[in-house]
């Protein structure tokens, strides 16, 4: 009797509830990755009651947990290669349906799929998604098609899958309105429908002080001084253009030191060695990564100035994360940049001369002109791109 009683509370609030499955990330908790990162802040700062989350994770077990009061689905992936992301989608996206038929009482769930992997795929599913009473919600991500790491074939299919991610959408949630514009005018044939939500990002400052033992000695063991180095965070990866920024860093007349935190890929390492001669130059910094946050926070906020790169995908995770911390932000220009950060940093193109000539001219700023650009970086973050803004207009769309 008391199982059933259980069962009933199970179902009433189910039927009471929106029930929203989110397939396409790694899973919570988080501890790596922007979409991971977005599910586990979507969670955490859950305010609406009204709506209970799924969330499929890649796991080498099967089975159920709660965290964050989210329903954690484990799905068991077999090494496939690079394969393995797609399956990985397929059979997340299948247990979420089936879960949703075992359960005829859920009505109008909502699939919101992250990344357009699973294309050529989608149609069937989309078929029962519609009989289910539900909707397909996708978030493109950036532009994968572009990314210098997939060979010419997986390209060809990141963009043949998009495609077809786009037309059997029910809507897009776009988290830089540079590719919401793309969405729109590249598949204009399907008419599409979309809508702009950005990507968050923490406001609060570091929990670590200035003179803390653990900050001082990993500047101390890595040569480095509070606010006498440039810094990166990211990727690393030809399209986050570590190769202009090396070159143009040792082109440019800097006292300063490049601390690049970032984990290291050996072929591409040896690349950047051959074209540039970087290891010559002691003013260059590899320093590994940091996962200890507090720390990398803090890292971020006493550097003298921040390198930005990235020219595919949406709105960065990292530009979010410098801007709310690091107060002179050189960014590369284009348009995903500019629309992040406005008039809140600095910026510079792949021309020669251009990143190394900013690097002079910014090592000259006074206090005050560094002090304005941080204020005015940190005012984009609070305007727009707070995690609390960002989860009141998903649970908004949620509920609507």
């Amino acid at each position: 009797m008391a199982t059933e009683g259980r069962a009933k509370t199970a179902e009433q609030q189910e039927r009471s509830q929106k029930q929203v499955f989110i397939v396409g990330s790694k899973g919570i908790p988080a501890n790596y990755g922007g979409f991971e990162t977005f599910v586990e802040k979507l969670t955490q700062h859950q305010k609406s009651s009204q709506i209970r989350y799924h969330v499929v994770r890649m796991s080498d077990q099967k089975g159920r947990f709660e965290y964050n009061g989210v329903n954690c689905i484990n799905i068991k992936v077999p090494p496939m290669g690079p394969a393995k992301a797609v399956y990985y989608d397929l059979a997340g996206l299948e247990y979420c349906i089936q879960y949703c038929k075992n359960r005829p009482w859920i009505q109008n769930p909502i699939f919101y799929v992250l990344a357009c992997r699973i294309g050529p795929f989608i149609a069937p599913y989309k078929r029962r998604i519609q009989q289910l009473g539900g909707t397909l919600y996708v978030n493109p991500d950036g532009h994968e098609w572009k990314r210098e790491k997939w060979s010419v074939p997986v390209r060809r299919y990141w963009k043949f899958s998009e495609r077809f991610m786009v037309k059997y959408a029910d809507l897009l949630i776009c988290d830089s309105k540079n590719i919401e514009q793309y969405i729109l005018e590249e598949y204009k044939q399907y008419h599409p429908k979309t809508t702009y939500i950005a990507y968050g990002a923490d406001t609060h400052p570091s929990r670590l002080r200035d003179d803390d033992p653990k900050y001082l000695d990993w500047m101390s063991k890595r040569g480095l001084r509070p606010n006498e180095y440039y810094l990166v965070v990211g990727r690393f990866v030809p399209e986050n253009n570590y190769l202009t920024m090396l070159q143009e860093f040792m082109r440019s007349n800097t006292k300063k030191d490049f601390a690049l935190i970032t984990n290291v890929s050996r072929h591409f390492l040896q690349q950047l060695q051959e074209k540039t001669n970087f290891q010559k130059d002691s003013r260059i910094h590899f320093v590994g990564t940091v996962y200890d946050y507090e720390l990398l926070k803090k890292i971020r906020e006493n550097a003298y100035g921040y390198f930005h790169g990235h020219e595919v995908g949406g709105t960065n995770p990292s530009l979010l994360e410098a801007l709310a911390t690091t107060d002179l932000n050189l960014l590369l220009d284009v348009g995903f940049n500019r629309e992040v950060a406005e008039d809140g940093a600095v910026y510079w193109t792949k021309q020669q001369g251009s990143l190394s000539h900013l690097i002079d001219q910014v090592d000259h700023f006074t206090p005050e002109q560094i002090h304005q650009l941080g204020k005015k970086a940190k005012q984009r973050i609070h305007q727009g791109y707070t995690w609390d803004f960002i989860v009141d207009q998903y649970e908004n769309l949620f509920l609507r």
